[in-house]
């Protein structure tokens, strides 16, 4: 049974029948054509991203009488409709190597379709990158220097944690390219770094102010050296391989 899942649970729970799926082969790239008079051809000027997708689901549902219907409807539209101001996990069948973060898009009138068609749509409005299960892994070194390699065409955003104390100077250089430099002060045990987040901390304490650099580390294509400086026992990363 085809079935996808949203928000921790299944359409399978409630019975839901996928008859097919429909999503965009890959989402606009958010880029502005600029038109220079006496210059023939337009100016690129890239906002460096992706715009979101929909992701929609023709689903069929059968129950014995319009009492039993109307309590699943219900039940069906209390589950996508709970949490519509926030990014939930999504997966379905069709890709299990997979997953996106989408919310619940536009309106979804059930039970006139219902009774017209025999089935319904579920769309939801999606990141426009969906994330391989492999790349939410670990991947750990109980040593100061790390190398990891990046299967995608992608650049990925990861979530780093670096134990070790004092001074520690984090290194991350793709293989034939410069290094990118931080430095990170006064490490009390471990400092984590989530580049998808922007944020450095510790636990729940931010801790932004301790770390100078350029921006965050970013994984791209191939191979890259994670290196750290100063008092280092371990490191960890959720690298976040992504594709579109």
């Amino acid at each position: 049974m085809t079935y996808f899942t949203y928000n921790g649970r299944s359409s399978a729970d409630f019975g839901l029948h996928i008859e097919k799926k429909d999503v965009f082969s890959a989402p606009e790239y958010d880029a502005e054509f600029i038109s220079i008079p006496g210059r023939s051809g337009d100016i690129i000027n890239p906002n460096r991203r992706f715009a979101n997708i929909k992701v929609t689901y023709t689903v069929f549902l059968a129950r014995k009488n319009i009492a039993a219907l109307a309590a699943v409807l219900r039940d069906i539209k209390g589950w996508l409709y709970s949490e519509p101001d926030r990014y939930h996990e999504l997966t379905d069948s069709y890709d299990a190597e997979y997953f996106r973060y989408g919310v619940i898009s536009g309106n979804l009138d059930i039970e006139e379709q219902l009774n017209k068609i025999g089935c319904f749509t579920v769309t939801f409005n999606c990141k426009p990158f969906k994330y391989s299960f492999a790349g939410q892994q670990t991947v750990s070194a109980d040593a100061s220097e790390l190398t990891i390699t990046n299967p995608t065409a992608f650049e990925s955003r990861p979530y780093m944690k670096i134990y070790g104390s004092g001074l520690i100077r984090l290194m991350v250089q793709p293989e034939g390219e410069g290094a990118s430099l931080w430095t990170i002060s006064e490490v009390d045990e471990c400092i984590e770094i989530d580049s998808e987040l922007m944020n450095c901390f510790k636990d729940t304490t931010l801790k932004n102010d301790t770390v100078t650099g350029d921006g965050f580390p970013m994984l791209k294509p191939g191979t890259t050296t994670i290196a750290c400086a100063g008092n280092v026992q371990r490191i960890e990363v959720i690298p976040r391989w992504c594709c579109l």
